[in-house]
């Protein structure tokens, strides 16, 4: 079975709030702590950038990071 390798649309406005899972089975013993996506966003906006999602049924997700040049 082929598992959907996108993220939900209601989901991707939490995705970056510390310790949310998009996959509710995951525990950190199963491996994540929620962090990463948080972590990742608050050194973008650190250096007056952001983070963007772009996900597609069936594709997957895409973030990308933007960092001014100056």
């Amino acid at each position: 079975m082929m598992q959907d390798l996108r993220i939900a649309s209601e989901d991707q406005p939490r995705i970056f709030d510390r310790f949310y899972r998009v996959s509710r089975d995951r525990s950190r013993q199963t491996g994540g702590a929620g962090l990463g996506l948080a972590i990742a966003l608050a050194i973008a906006k650190q250096h007056n950038g952001n983070i963007l999602v772009q996900s597609a049924i069936g594709q997957g997700s895409e973030l990308i990071v933007r960092l001014p040049l100056k």
